[in-house]
């Protein structure tokens, strides 16, 4: 898709794909299996400029195609560069940061009002958390004891213009959430048994507040010279950079199937 579309923030979708992957194939109940499905719970993906990472798992799913993907930030496309509600199983616009979260709260919040037992999960960049309204909606879901709803940070120590340390300090986010009333697990964000089984541990929790998990992860995980260099928050692939980094993962998908 970044290949395709010309478009940045390819670092970004690598920080999160094993977590969507693993909410999508264990953690979401996805209604009759469409994405218009009224029962199915919600995924709010408040980072939105990861949205390939989700889309790639709406692929694997059934709900794009191969030509939607390959189409990806064209000319007439819905698959547009940001999260975006006007494609089917997406529940926000986003892009302008800190506002996804808030509308997870709400989706959340209705859920417990209609008695309808779904569920809402809210994806959110450390980066993000400079921004107010993060604050405000995880002071609402504590007030209102949003059991039904977890939020995942990803963890990765950049934003687009720098370091979070540098740009705005965050200290611990695990304790700050704790201190905010939800009941939080830290957790490797690439280790996919390890993200499992935190998901599993907080929906066994018999209490009345809402769920963290802070996913320590990496912005460019899995190609090399993507790894934890912000200069890909907006870089494009080139023809050069793109057969290396597909030559990269098609190795490693190789090197893991070899173990399996």
């Amino acid at each position: 898709m970044a290949y395709a579309g010309s478009t940045g923030h390819i670092a970004p979708a690598f920080s999160i794909i094993e977590i969507l992957a693993v909410l999508y194939r264990s953690h979401l109940n996805l209604g009759d299996g469409t994405p218009d499905s009224p029962e199915r719970d919600y995924l709010v993906l408040s980072k939105g400029h990861g949205i390939m990472a989700q889309y790639a798992c709406m692929h694997e799913l059934g709900w794009l195609s191969s030509q939607d993907l390959s189409r990806y930030f064209s000319d007439g496309t819905v698959l547009r560069g940001l999260s975006d509600a006007l494609v089917p199983g997406v529940e926000t616009t986003s892009g302008s940061m800190g506002h996804g979260l808030s509308i997870g709260v709400g989706l959340a919040w209705a859920a417990k009002r209609l008695g309808t037992n779904q569920r809402c999960f809210a994806i959110v960049g450390d980066g993000e958390m400079n921004e107010g309204p993060i604050w405000e909606a995880f002071l609402f879901a504590a007030h209102w004891k949003l059991s039904n709803l977890t939020v995942i940070i990803d963890n990765n120590g950049l934003q687009a213009m720098g370091r979070v340390e540098e740009v705005l300090r965050l200290g611990s986010i695990a304790e700050k959430l704790q201190a905010f009333g939800f009941e939080t697990r830290e957790v490797n964000g690439h280790d996919e048994a390890a993200l499992d089984v935190a998901l599993q541990q907080l929906n066994k929790v018999d209490l009345p507040c809402p769920r963290a998990i802070v996913a320590k992860t990496v912005k460019g995980y899995g190609v090399s010279f993507i790894h934890d260099d912000n200069i890909w928050h907006y870089t494009r692939l080139t023809p050069e950079t793109y057969r290396a980094a597909m030559g990269e993962l098609d190795s490693n998908k190789k090197s893991v199937a070899s173990r399996s």
